[in-house]
C-alpha cells in the first residue's frame, strides 16, 4: 500500500465544500466526510440532486446545506473542495447542453478561483468520458482519448476535458494543489430512477415488469464500480501528497457486456421482463474498462464490492423507492 500523509480519521477536522453534494455520489461523500469528523458544506442547485439524499445529515452540527449554482461565484472559507457538480447521465446533461458546458467550465473556473483565494486543496470529479469511444483498451491515464467535439455528448465530454485543462493550468500558473479523478461507471443506492443510466434503467424496468431496453446488440461493455468503493478512492486520493495530482482512474476493472448485465438483473429480481433491442445512440462508447494500476500503486486502492453484492443493495434501494411511491402516491 502506498504511504499516505496520515490516517484520515486522526486529522484535525477540516471545513470541506462538496459541490453537487446532494447528488448520487456527492451525498455518499458528504456522509463519509461528516462521519470522519469533518465540517461539510454541501452545495447543490437541485437540478439532479435531492434534499432527501442528505436529510439524515441535516441535524448534524458538522453539516450545512447551501442552495447554489456553481456557474456563479461562491464566497466562503474552506480548507478543501470536492467539485462534483454536474449532471452525469446523458438524459440530464443533454437536457440543457449549454448549461452543462457552463457547469463544467464556468463552474471549474469559479471553484478554482475560490481555491486560489483561500489556498484550498481542490478535487475535480472528472470522468471516463474523457476517453470518448476509446481506441486503447483498457483505458490508461496517459491515453488522450477519441472524442467527437461536436456530437450530442460533447457538452459533457468536452466540458470535462476543458475542466481538466483548467485544473492543470491553475496548478502550473498559481501553484494550486489539485486532484483530478476520472470516474468510471458507478452505481448504488440514490441513483436517480429516471436518469437513463444502464443500471438504474434495467433495475426499474425489471421491477416494474417492463421490457428491458438494450441498445445495439448489447455487445458494448462497461465496468461497474459500487459507490462506497469509489468514495474510499476519493478520500485516499485527497489525502496523498501535493505532488500526486492525477489524473487517476477510479473504477472497477471487471468488464461485462450490457446484455450480460440485463440478464443478471432479470435473474436477481425474478422479473419476467423481456429484453428488447433498440438502435445504438450516436457516439456511444463500444468498450469501457479502467486500468487502475496507478490507483493501486499510489493509493493502495482497489474495489472491494463485487457486482452481485452491489446490485443486491441497489435493487433493495429501488424496491423501497417503488414501495414508497406506491404507498404515498408519488
Amino acid at each position: 500500500m502506498a504511504a499516505l500523509e496520515g490516517d484520515f480519521n486522526n486529522l484535525v477536522p477540516r471545513k470541506i465544500l462538496v459541490t453537487g453534494g446532494a447528488g448520487f455520489i456527492g451525498s455518499h461523500l458528504c456522509e463519509e466526510l461528516v462521519t470522519r469528523g469533518n465540517d461539510v458544506i454541501c452545495c447543490d442547485n437541485y437540478f439532479t440532486g435531492q434534499k432527501d439524499h442528505v436529510r439524515s445529515l441535516l441535524d448534524s452540527p458538522r453539516f450545512e446545506l447551501l442552495r447554489h449554482d456553481i456557474t456563479f461565484p461562491l464566497y466562503i472559507e474552506v480548507d478543501e473542495i470536492y467539485n462534483l457538480a454536474c449532471p452525469a447521465s446523458p438524459v440530464h446533461y443533454q437536457f440543457d447542453p449549454v448549461q452543462t458546458t457552463k457547469t463544467c467550465v464556468h463552474g471549474a473556473i469559479n471553484m478554482l478561483g475560490l481555491a486560489k483565494r483561500v489556498r484550498a486543496r481542490i478535487f475535480q470529479a472528472s470522468t471516463s468520458e474523457i476517453y470518448g469511444d476509446p481506441e486503447v483498451h483498457p483505458q490508461r491515464e496517459d491515453y488522450w482519448g477519441w472524442v467527437n467535439p461536436i456530437g450530442p455528448r460533447s457538452c459533457y465530454d468536452e466540458g470535462k476535458r476543458c475542466a481538466e485543462t483548467l485544473f492543470f493550468d491553475y496548478r502550473r500558473q498559481h501553484g494550486l494543489e489539485i486532484k483530478v479523478a476520472r470516474i468510471f461507471n458507478t452505481y448504488g443506492p440514490r441513483m436517480h430512477p429516471n436518469d437513463g443510466r444502464v443500471v438504474s434503467n434495467f433495475i426499474m424496468q425489471a421491477l416494474s415488469s417492463k421490457p428491458i431496453t438494450v441498445y445495439g446488440k448489447g455487445e458494448q461493455t462497461r465496468s461497474f464500480c459500487y459507490v462506497q468503493d469509489l468514495i474510499e478512492g476519493f478520500l485516499r486520493f485527497m489525502n496523498t501528497g501535493p505532488d500526486f495530482t492525477g489524473p487517476v482512474n477510479l473504477g472497477n476493472p471487471s468488464e461485462i457486456t450490457i446484455l450480460e448485465l440485463a440478464e443478471i438483473i432479470i435473474d436477481m429480481t425474478g422479473s419476467k421482463s423481456e429484453i428488447v433491442f433498440k438502435p445504438l445512440p450516436k457516439n456511444d462508447p463500444r468498450r469501457r474498462r479502467p486500468d487502475i494500476s496507478l490507483a493501486g500503486e499510489k493509493l493502495g486502492w482497489e474495489p472491494q464490492v463485487g457486482l452481485a453484492e452491489g446490485l443486491e443493495k441497489t435493487i433493495a434501494y429501488f424496491e423501497e423507492l417503488i414501495r414508497k411511491r406506491s404507498t404515498y402516491g408519488i
